[in-house]
Parts: C-alpha cells; structure tokens; sequence
C-alpha cells in the first residue's frame, strides 16, 4: 500500500529528525517554554507515525485475509473484518483530524470569549448553555481552562465569560466554532410558554507567542481600573479591589482579568491578552490570508448565525456551514461537538 499527502510518514520523521537535531543544540533548554513545544510536536508526531502504520498495517492484514477467503465460504472470518471496519473508519477519522490541523497556530492555545446578542435573559441564559458547553469540551479532551473574566447576567446567565483554552492544537479544534450561535426554544423565562430564538456570539483567537509578539504599549494609550470582582471566584474575591480592567484608547479594545486574587497577576495577565489582540489586529492589516484568524465582524442577530440549536418544535443542531446535524441537542451542549469541528476542518471551512 502506498501513501502520501497528509498520511505520509517520511515527511513528518524528517521533521523529527530536524527538532532532535536542535534538541542538540547547547542551548536548547536556556527557553524553557520553547523547549516544552518542541517536545511536544516531537511527541505529537510520533504519535501520529505510529498510529498510520498501526492503520496501514491492520488494513493491509485485512485485504490479505480477504483474498484468502474469497473462495471460500468462511463466515466467521468475514464477520471479523466487517466488525473491524468501524474501528479502522474511527482510527482513520481521528488520524485525518489530527492531520487536518496543519494551519499557522493550529498547535496554539486559544482565548474564548462569549457574548449574548440581542433578546436579553434569554441571550444571556444561553450564553451560560455555550459556556457550559465547551467547557464540557474541554474536559472530555483533557484541555486546562483558564478563566479571565466572567460577568454575570442581571437575572440568568452571563453577560460575558472569557478564558484561556490550554494544550496542544486548543486554536485548531476550536477556530471554526468563532461566529454567532442560534438558540430556538420554549423559554423557561416565558410564563406563557412562547417560543423563542436566542443569539451568542463566540470569539477564538489563538494565544500567540511572546517571543513573537513585538507590540509597544504607551502608558498614554491606556487606562487600568481596579475594582472588587463579581461572580465566580470563590472566598474573598469581593472583598479587594483585586480585578483589572485595561482599556486600550487607539484600538478601542477593553481587557477585563479577575481570576487571580493577586491584582498584580491580573494586571499581568490582562496586558498579556491585551499584546495579543494588538498583535492579532496588527496581523490582519499585514496579511490579508491571516484573516480566517480573526474573521469578519458580524451582527449577532438573524442571518449571521453560523449554527442553529432547536429544541422546539422539533430536536436539531445544524450546522449551515457544513450541512452537519445532529437531533441529539443535549448531546451536543454536553460538550460532543467533534462531528462539527471535524466536518468543518475536513472542508476547510474558517
């Protein structure tokens, strides 16, 4: 069996072969946070070596049984090789995923951020329903969450959550859930029982490096406030005027970081998140390919949504990009929303 392409293992053993050489190198564990993604993608290909020779292998053993059988009437062996195609479809599905993240900062982590649209406690109730969701995500494929901000609604939900999604390929998975998510259901906030469409919007951008972020921050271009944090945070987080908000006049962009009970962390961590948005926006003027980074700004209301969530009067999850679907909603808010990422990927859709 020959392959190649995306499947094609001496591409990624040269590879292998070019990190170890500068794992070689004096001075390779001098940038700790260097060496650790170095090590990473090391692992990660080998990985990904081994399973495609495990795959070719077991299909390769498969066709050599079925030639042997072909003549005859061996039943047993047959059911065998049936039952085994399922599994080699899920290895090959997981394997092409794998290979499909092969974008500029795939391999980032990524910065989530959730908003509701229009419709009030009902856009922020559903906000909460996204939140939960990918947090769900996150735990089934062993990713670290990071909260820097989260806002409660004024009767349900939230106003706004954003959070880092840390570990490998965390940007890649997620970029294409970023654009406006629909919620049609009977609303629990309804004493009429009506029914009614919601609107969240999701932003993911990938936490860029910074070694390569050369962004210069004038103290005259901003204003840092401190005040006491609302919401999650446990004991004592109202108590101290420990969270940080920085706005940023020029770009008019606003970082918010209440997770640390340290305003000092907080203040660290927002002028981080606030280079990398500078450093995102600076990368869309440059490069007009880098835009599927950021995307377009869209309206969060009717016609935008990239996915629609209906619980009423029928069970749907479709995805209009894609044409993917699910009747399982609960499934998909639960955090199983691989069959979308994937489809988007396998597409190419941004």
């Amino acid at each position: 069996m020959i392959y190649g392409g995306l499947f094609d293992p001496d591409v990624k053993k040269k590879r292998i072969s070019e990190l170890e050489s500068e794992m070689n190198q004096p001075n390779f564990w001098d940038d700790k946070s260097h060496s650790e993604e170095v090590l990473s993608e090391i692992n990660l290909l080998k990985s990904k070596i081994i399973d495609i020779e495990k795959l070719k292998k077991n299909i390769e053993s498969n066709i050599e049984i079925l030639n042997l059988i072909k003549d005859s009437n061996d039943t047993d062996m047959l059911d065998i090789i049936v039952n085994d195609i399922d599994t080699i479809k899920e290895t090959l599905n997981n394997v092409e995923l794998e290979l499909l993240l092969n974008s500029p900062y795939d391999k980032s982590d990524c910065i989530l951020e959730i908003h509701p649209g229009a419709g009030g406690t009902e856009s922020c109730d559903w906000a909460s329903m996204l939140y939960r969701m990918y947090l769900r995500w996150c735990e089934k494929n062993n990713k670290k969450i990071e909260l820097l901000d989260y806002q409660d609604g004024d009767e349900a939900g939230i106003k706004s959550v954003s959070f880092i999604v840390h570990g490998l390929n965390s940007y890649g998975y997620l970029k294409n859930e970023k654009g406006v998510h629909r919620l049609i259901r009977i609303s629990p906030f309804d004493s009429n029982k009506r029914r009614h469409t919601s609107f969240a919007s999701v932003d993911i951008t990938p936490l860029y490096n910074n070694q390569d972020i050369d962004i210069e921050i004038k103290d005259s271009d901003i204003r840092i406030d401190t005040f006491c944090a609302s919401g999650h945070g446990g004991q004592g987080v109202n108590t101290t005027p420990s969270a940080v908000r920085i706005t940023h006049f020029p770009s008019k962009i606003v970082v918010t970081c209440q997770n640390e009970r340290s305003q000092i962390r907080n203040k660290e961590t927002c002028m981080t998140v606030l280079k990398n948005k500078l450093y995102n926006l600076e990368l869309e003027k440059r490069e007009k390919e880098l835009k599927s980074i950021k995307g377009e700004n869209t309206e969060i209301n009717f016609g935008s949504q990239i996915r629609t969530y209906t619980m009423c009067p029928y069970t749907l999850v479709k995805d209009h990009r894609t044409n993917t679907e699910e009747v399982n909603v609960d499934k998909v808010l639960d955090g199983d929303i691989d069959k979308f990422i994937y489809d988007n990927l396998k597409l190419g859709v941004k």
